[in-house]
């Protein structure tokens, strides 16, 4: 059985371990905050990219609004487009044009110009 010792802490901190520790007794807790800040150096680049940073998200913050725009651009324009009474051809040409590609994913449809949505992810 390992040594015990005895760590007097103020009353605000153990309510902080506390409310924190989930199912962990406070000693295991303890141990892994320590272990997360001072754990071992040797870790690889691997085991240190574990999680995004603050700015990482923020920029997959940013790059996802611009694409829900661009949806949202492209949609508004589309139902103006069809508001102006198209013809019946027209709707059910683009209609099956869609279903080509929700068929084939990766074919390209004839006469349509190839668009790409990119997002930065560092």
């Amino acid at each position: 059985m390992p040594e015990k010792r005895m760590l007097i802490v103020p009353a605000e901190v153990v309510r902080k371990i506390d409310e924190n520790r989930g199912d962990m007794s406070q000693g295991d807790f303890i141990e892994f905050l320590i272990d997360s800040q001072i754990g071992d150096k040797a870790k690889t680049p691997a085991d240190a990219k574990k999680y995004a940073t603050k700015d990482e998200l923020r920029f997959f913050e940013e790059d996802i609004k611009q694409l829900l725009k661009s949806f949202l651009d492209f949609f508004v324009s589309y139902g103006l487009e069809l508001g102006k009474q198209s013809p019946q051809s027209e709707l059910e040409e683009l209609t099956s044009k869609l279903h080509e590609l929700e068929g084939g994913l990766g074919a390209e449809v004839k006469n349509q110009e190839a668009k790409e949505g990119k997002i930065k992810w560092k």
